[in-house]
């Protein structure tokens, strides 16, 4: 199981990318680490002008019922496989 200090060094890794991941793979890292820090998504879906904050929201739900230490360990894992392909 991740540590919070294991969770922040790989949020910190994130910007140390030398290449930018695909729209996809930051979607999953932005689920992943909302449902870690914040749990289960909340509030409204945005309105379907705002396609930027709706894929965020839906990245979000798609976490919903994850619980927030499983997401970390999630997190984790995702940032060690972006690095290994990105770095």
């Amino acid at each position: 199981m991740a540590t919070e200090e294991e969770f922040k060094a790989a949020a910190e890794k994130v910007n140390e990318l030398t290449k930018r991941p695909g729209d996809f793979e930051l979607l999953q890292l932005y689920g992943l680490y909302k449902q870690a820090t914040d749990g289960d998504v909340s509030g409204k879906r945005p309105g379907m002008f705002d396609l930027k904050g709706r894929a965020k929201y839906d990245a979000w739900a798609r976490q919903k019922g994850l619980s927030e230490d499983k997401a970390r360990d999630q997190y984790v894992g995702f940032v060690e496989q972006l690095i290994a392909k990105y770095a």
